[in-house]
């Protein structure tokens, strides 16, 4: 079986070094069953899959995780993206990089930093990342700026500090950041098993929105705010990953190919490994063609204008909501299934289900 709609070559290549932490967020975008992913791909197999990266045309790679910074060898891999000419971002937790590491990262030629943030309140950040960090990351957020990198502070927002969003854009300012991510929870992995703890009510997302909407028009404001909101509390999806299979690909850290960095929640697709297959095979493999383009799409997505936007949005929520990954994404409000979500949010409101907090397992 081959694609059914071929696309053009992938634009960035998401690499997930390890799943090893030393947080333990319970939004955790990894898989809930860690202990199946200890076999981690060695040094030589990474350098060679970021050179098959540049062949393909990816521009891109973004080095992640876990916590990427916990892997050795992330200098020599960065020093492999600069060798064959793809920009390197590094998203970390910020609480194991040093002005000195630092240093090292910027002459091995990484070209930008994220850096997350739990909460604005040492305490409440503590709480969430399931150790104390606070001060960890704002002191690397500040080096990091001292380095000379481009630096994103990331902040995943949900029911527990979803009205801080003012002091978030307020210390992102204070910090000097370049950017601003502002990232509602999106309920997979670690966040799909706490969607009763974490969501928030409709009307915390409508006043976050104008929060941000006021200080996007603010002549002071200089730093660029990217707001990602909910979905759950859209009508309409997303482009999911700009599309199954269209612009990114993701390297589990046991070889894993998938195109998306949710996938393997969806049982009975064959995903392709690095251990034997190449990036190029991935790209042009049955698992990255089954919902690329629209073949594919059942009604009401098959008709509406909108399937060349929105590509019938995220297949892991399909699936994880409705039980069929092939299913009309029930954000959607011509979906027949947006009830779900609307029970979802009914329930988990006033609902005081404690947190379960992400571990590694093994």
């Amino acid at each position: 079986m081959t694609p059914s709609n071929p696309a053009e070559a992938p634009y960035c290549l998401i690499a997930e070094l390890t799943y090893r932490c030393p947080l333990q967020c319970p939004y955790c975008s990894n898989p809930v069953e860690l202990g199946a992913l200890k076999n981690e791909l060695d040094t030589q197999t990474w350098e060679r899959l970021i050179e098959q990266a540049a062949a393909l045309g990816i521009v891109q790679v973004h080095f992640t995780g876990g916590e990427p910074l916990v892997r050795k060898d992330v200098i020599q891999l960065i020093a492999t993206a600069r060798s064959v000419g793809i920009y390197s971002h590094l998203i970390t937790a910020g609480v194991n990089a040093d002005a000195a590491r630092l240093s090292e990262l910027r002459s091995a030629g990484l070209d930008a930093i994220q850096i997350s943030l739990q909460d604005t309140q040492a305490e409440s950040n503590d709480w969430l990342a399931g150790s104390p960090s606070f001060e960890k990351k704002r002191a690397t957020f500040l080096a990091a700026k001292r380095t000379g990198f481009p630096v994103t502070l990331n902040v995943v927002v949900h029911r527990h500090n979803i009205e801080r969003i003012a002091e978030m854009i307020a210390l992102a300012h204070d910090w000097e950041a370049d950017r601003l991510e502002i990232a509602h929870v999106q309920y997979l992995g670690w966040a799909f098993l706490n969607r009763r703890a974490l969501l928030p009510s409709e009307e915390q997302v409508r006043l976050a929105e104008s929060v941000v909407a006021e200080a996007r028009a603010a002549s002071s404001c200089k730093t660029q705010i990217i707001h990602v909101l909910p979905d759950y509390f859209q009508q309409l999806p997303k482009a999911c990953m700009g599309g199954w299979g269209r612009v990114y690909m993701t390297v589990n850290p046991d070889g894993t190919i998938l195109p998306c960095q949710a996938a393997r929640c969806i049982p009975n697709i064959e995903f392709p490994n690095a251990r034997e297959d190449s990036l190029h095979e991935a790209w042009n493999s049955p698992a990255f063609g089954r919902f690329r383009g629209t073949d594919w799409m059942p009604e009401p997505c098959r008709s509406c204008d909108r399937r060349e936007v929105d590509f019938g949005g995220c297949r892991c929520q399909a699936f994880l909501v409705t039980g069929d990954d092939s299913a009309t994404d029930p954000v959607c409000h011509l979906s027949s299934q947006r009830v779900l979500l609307d029970r979802a949010i009914e329930d988990a409101q006033g609902n005081n289900a404690e947190l379960q907090f992400r571990r590694y397992g093994f």
